[in-house]
């Protein structure tokens, strides 16, 4: 008889000697078959490999917990979230009905035919909404450290959506705020890679909105969302990256691109953040869609719960920092933004809202009597509704003059 089956016998046997009540026999046959189920899921765990997947790694941004029992044990260890997206490799090569659709709703069926270059441009940010996911899998990634020894993580296993996000203890090497490192996908030929930034628990951490912040995107126009979305370039608000450099410059923060956006467009926002930006960690939406509606209600529902969501997970990772949060009137920014300065009044320092007045029908969202209602509880000096960046430079000024 092998060792498991007696395993299993002295089990039963032990089981009839004690005679358990009827609730901890259902409760034990119970653990089996979930045992049963787990088991048969990791049987079924695959390795991604860039022949037959997409990878993506996020760019992330690592963090300490600066605890008592932390700093009694020595230096505190540096935590990062490693997010990742999996899918099959050219799982879905004839785009071109979806280009005609993405086309049609915006107008566009009359020139599609004639324009090359924008049916190449619509096909090009469509294809990442068309991959197969991948769940069920996993990776190994090379995390290069100070002095050259590499570590290698596992990571995953990917959800339904091919996506996994996993804490990452990085160690407590004597790696000071500041540093930048890239790790590798083990097997990716270099070319899947993720930057992560070590920032310290203490200084400005700055957390900002993406569309119709500092991105034109329409959110309040469905077609406009379509058409800033797959066909024209990537625009800046007008404004917003010269008052960024000016962020940068005096308060030297850590960035967050907080977004409702799906994990889709992460290639796209992040090439337009590179572009026009300080690079930094970007949150997006863990889900995908099926249909154009889908996406359109991603920037539009639930934003306000899902980004006050995230605002607490950095909060936890950085309490002792300073915040600044930057967003627009188009979706929930202020009622969002004003709920977190709520639960930590000593943590957010500054809320700046830009007011958009370029997209139509937005008149009740940019009233005063909204700001009035959405800030409710929150001192004035800390909240300031815009129009043009050059009139918020006061307040970044304010911030970065030394105290007396």
């Amino acid at each position: 008889m092998s060792s498991d089956s007696a395993g299993e016998r002295s089990l039963v046997i032990e089981s009839r000697e004690h005679k358990p009540h009827s609730k901890t026999k259902r409760k034990f046959r119970m653990l089996k078959f979930i045992s049963s189920i787990l088991w048969k899921q990791q049987a079924s765990l695959r390795i991604a490999n860039a022949r037959q997947h997409t990878v993506w790694l996020f760019d992330n941004t690592a963090y300490q917990r600066v605890t008592p029992k932390a700093l009694a044990q020595g230096r505190p260890a540096w935590r990062a979230e490693v997010v990742a997206c999996v899918f099959e490799k050219d799982s879905r090569k004839d785009i071109s009905k979806f280009v005609a659709t993405i086309a049609d709703l915006i107008g566009l069926d009359g020139d599609i035919g004639t324009e090359p270059e924008t049916r190449h441009q619509i096909a090009r940010r469509l294809r990442p909404f068309l991959y197969q996911t991948a769940p069920a899998h996993t990776m190994v990634i090379e995390i290069p450290l100070s002095d050259a020894s590499i570590q290698l993580r596992q990571i995953g296993p990917t959800d339904s959506n091919g996506i996994c996000s996993q804490t990452v203890n990085l160690g407590s090497r004597h790696l000071a705020g500041g540093t930048r490192i890239r790790s590798y996908l083990r097997g990716g030929e270099g070319e899947v890679y993720m930057d992560t930034l070590f920032a310290g628990p203490e200084g400005w951490l700055l957390i900002s909105d993406i569309d119709d912040t500092i991105k034109y995107t329409m959110t309040s126009e469905p077609t406009g969302i379509l058409r800033t979305t797959f066909v024209e370039p990537a625009r800046p608000i007008q404004g917003m990256p010269r008052f960024y450099f000016h962020i940068q410059r005096q308060l030297v923060p850590t960035w967050f691109y907080l977004s409702a956006s799906p994990y889709n467009l992460y290639p796209f926002l992040r090439e337009f953040i590179y572009t026009w930006f300080t690079p930094g960690t970007l949150m997006l939406r863990e889900s995908s869609w099926m249909d154009v509606g889908s996406l359109i209600r991603s920037f539009t529902t639930y934003t306000m719960e899902y980004k006050v969501n995230n605002m607490e997970k950095l909060y936890r990772s950085f309490p002792e920092r300073q915040v600044l949060c930057i967003g627009d009137s188009t979706q929930t920014d202020p009622e969002a933004y004003a709920e977190i300065y709520r639960r930590h009044p000593t943590w957010v320092k500054a809320i700046l809202i830009r007011k958009v007045t370029d997209v139509p029908h937005l008149e009740v969202k940019n009233s005063p009597e909204r700001f009035k209602t959405a800030f409710k509880g929150v001192p004035e000096s800390v909240w300031t509704v815009f129009e043009e960046p050059e009139e918020v430079y006061h307040v970044v000024d304010r911030f970065s003059q030394p105290i007396l």
